[in-house]
């Protein structure tokens, strides 16, 4: 059995894996795919479509994302991996004691408090610059048309579009907040599945970032409009901030498991907790998949890398501990003993000193793109600029108000990021992006995911739609109702708190799959059965 057999399908299924030669577009929205799909055929590259992919998805995906977000990639071109970090930092404004003076004790999840510089446009224009084909303007207007001129809301769209609404509506009552409303809510309706929305705020926005290659958000008239939004309710994001800037070309890290690399970028996103669960389970062998000793190590790997992660992870200036340490194996053998035949309360290391959409893109010449934007927590801050259609994330929710933790808020600090682009070689040779969208399940996901695919030899669609668990707090596991229900017991027996959650769409992911045969260079690909996602290939 290989990970390419389409016939391998030991679970219940959505659909089948995606085979194709030319092109290959994976995302959690149908529409969003296609109009990857049309971009490629138009002569674009993967990253053109990603592009064009990652623009649609800030219009049919609001749920998940927005204009006003953060976003990373992994990009893959002439044998070369590279990696872009495309989050922001907190405003200069702001500080530890500023909040404390104001009252709070945390930060909170919506308003102008955890907004922080969104990095989202900023990708889009750099990605296409350093690698795009077409113009930028050509691979906006997929987005465009639908702002534009509406499009009927998918299932999952609409259902997590509702949950936010009953939310909102009884919790964000300032004026700040008035623009969401008009905006997704207008005359307190919202959209339900297969009913037409559109946005010409939304279309007019995504049409200057277009003209001006993203630098009217940054440096002109979107800009000015951001920032008197927040001056107007106190927010402490400026002009200064916006201006100033610009996302950043990184290197990536990886580890080797089983033959195969895996990378990550490295911090501020919590891409190495994924790395570290990995090299840690790679001193282990696995006999099958469906075992009480597999899912128990797989647990007890990913709670010490949690540990770790919540412990070190920062904006890598702020870091008091360096990556290598944290990857090294004097180390990771030392974690790796720790685990046991029962659950353990994890805890964090000492190494020696030194939320979200995602998609995946291939065209026919060997590029591939592992790219994911969030908001965060859905629509993220309930802020939308007025007369813009900019949706405002929260991302700066994530800061500690602990002057001594390795994550507290700082002026001009990046915060521990969740969401994460995963990609996966072989023999320095491409296999392919991966993605698992969904805060704090991401790198559980990838963990899984990855090991669905290299250990237990399931082909994309089959990694993505076995069942899964979620780590949530010292020894509680979450599982879905498919997980089975005798090793549920026997985890529970082993000292796992075992939870069933009814809650699929949200608790655990949404993922997506493009690898290609090194032999025939044929595509193939998985798309997300928890929501709408689906291929479009030719």
């Amino acid at each position: 059995m290989n990970i390419l057999d389409p016939l391998y399908q030991p679970y219940p299924l959505s659909q089948k894996s995606v085979f194709a030669k030319n092109g290959m577009v994976a995302t959690s929205q149908p529409l969003a795919s296609e109009a990857g799909l049309d971009i490629l055929k138009k002569g674009g590259n993967a990253i053109d479509a990603a592009i064009a992919t990652a623009a649609c998805l800030t219009v049919v995906e609001p749920t998940g994302n927005g204009i006003g977000g953060d976003a990373f990639a992994l990009v893959w071109t002439e044998g070369n991996l590279y990696g872009l970090n495309a989050s922001g930092p907190a405003p200069r404004s702001i500080s530890i004691d500023a909040l404390h003076e104001a009252g709070y004790e945390e930060i909170p999840e919506t308003g102008w408090i955890p907004v922080t510089v969104p990095g989202t446009p900023s990708s889009w224009a750099a990605l296409s610059e350093e690698f795009g084909k077409l113009p930028f303007k050509e691979v906006l207007q997929p987005a465009i048309d639908y702002a534009e001129n509406g499009f009927p809301v998918s299932p999952v769209v609409a259902h997590l579009w509702e949950q936010t609404y009953e939310d909102y509506k009884d919790n964000l009552v300032g004026p700040e907040f008035s623009s969401w409303f008009d905006t997704f809510a207008p005359g307190g309706q919202i959209p339900k599945a297969g009913d037409v929305w559109a946005s010409s705020d939304h279309a007019k926005t995504l049409r200057t970032i277009a003209q001006t290659k993203a630098e009217s958000f940054y440096r002109g008239k979107l800009a000015d409009k951001i920032a008197q939004f927040s001056q107007e309710h106190g927010g402490y994001l400026t002009k200064e901030d916006l201006a100033t800037y610009q996302p950043e070309w990184i290197r990536p890290i990886g580890i080797n498991y089983r033959g195969y690399d895996v990378w990550q970028l490295p911090p501020n996103g919590q891409g190495m907790i994924g790395l570290q669960a990995l090299k840690m389970l790679n001193g282990f062998d696995f006999l099958a998949k469906d075992t009480v000793d597999t899912y128990h190590k797989q647990i007890e790997a990913m709670k010490l890398s949690f540990a770790d992660g919540q412990t070190y992870i920062t904006d890598p200036r702020y870091m008091n501990v360096s990556m290598e340490s944290l990857l090294s194996d004097a180390y990771m053998n030392e974690r790796r003993s720790l685990i046991g035949d029962t659950a353990l309360k994890p805890d964090a290391g000492k190494p020696s000193e030194d939320g979200t959409i995602y998609l995946a893109t291939a065209d026919g010449d060997g590029n591939m793109v592992s790219f994911i934007q969030s908001n965060y927590m859905g629509f993220g801050s309930g802020l939308v600029v007025p007369g813009t259609g900019i949706s405002l994330h929260n991302r700066g929710h994530d800061f500690s108000l602990d002057l001594t933790h390795t994550n507290a808020l700082q002026p001009g600090k990046k915060t521990y990021h969740t969401i994460i682009a995963g990609f996966l070689t072989k023999d320095h040779q491409a296999v392919g992006p991966f993605g698992v969208m969904g805060g704090l399940m991401q790198p559980q996901g990838h963990m899984q995911t990855l090991m669905n695919t290299i250990d237990f030899d399931l082909n994309p669609q089959a990694a993505l739609d076995a069942p899964r668990w979620r780590w949530e707090e010292n020894k509680t596991i979450s599982i879905e109702k498919t997980f089975p229900s005798h090793l549920a017991h026997a985890l529970t027996n082993k000292g796992h708190n075992i939870e069933i959650s009814s809650n699929t769409i949200s608790d655990f992911g949404r993922g997506q799959i493009i690898w290609r045969d090194s032999k025939t260079g044929i595509l193939i690909g998985g798309s997300e059965s928890r929501t709408d996602g689906t291929i479009a290939a030719y």
